[in-house]
């Protein structure tokens, strides 16, 4: 499932980019993130829980940085799975940043993730809108996090 999106931040590109590579920014923006923590330079460890349906998940995964153009491109490959077994996921994202001015980034993203067991279960529509949930509230909580 290819997840695509793109948002506007009020912020020096720099700083942008220091958020989306420090583990405790994106642990306050991630919704339902219970832990994250870098585990070298280019890999990070998170378990986030999340209601899916009538479900309730907890995804306990890993994130490696596989490319990095600073402060311009990220890319990254994840797996994981649900701690109660519904499943598991892979994911490659890749996130670019576009200056539009001194104190103006463009951001856009994509993800293409695949899903296995029960979580695939769920149906391309739902797992789309919270995805966009997730999304937009993400970009809600990088935007205040930036504000600070």
């Amino acid at each position: 499932m290819l997840i695509e999106g793109q948002f506007s931040l009020q912020a020096p590109i720099q700083k942008v980019w220091d958020s989306l590579l420090d583990p405790k920014t994106l642990g306050y923006c991630v919704p339902g993130t219970e832990k994250m923590e870098a585990l070298d330079a280019e890999t990070y460890e998170s378990v986030v829980a999340q209601r899916v349906g009538p479900f309730k998940v907890k995804l306990k995964f890993t994130t490696k940085l596989t490319e990095v153009r600073p402060p311009n491109y990220i890319k990254a490959v994840g797996r994981g799975a649900d701690v109660t077994k519904l499943g598991n996921f892979s994911t490659e994202i890749e996130v670019n940043l576009k200056e539009t001015s001194p104190d103006n980034v463009d951001v856009s993203y994509t993800a293409n993730v695949a899903l296995v067991g029960r979580l695939a279960t769920f149906g391309e529509r739902i797992m789309r809108a919270k995805a966009k949930e997730v999304g937009d509230q993400f970009t809600e909580n990088l935007r205040e996090k930036l504000k600070a």
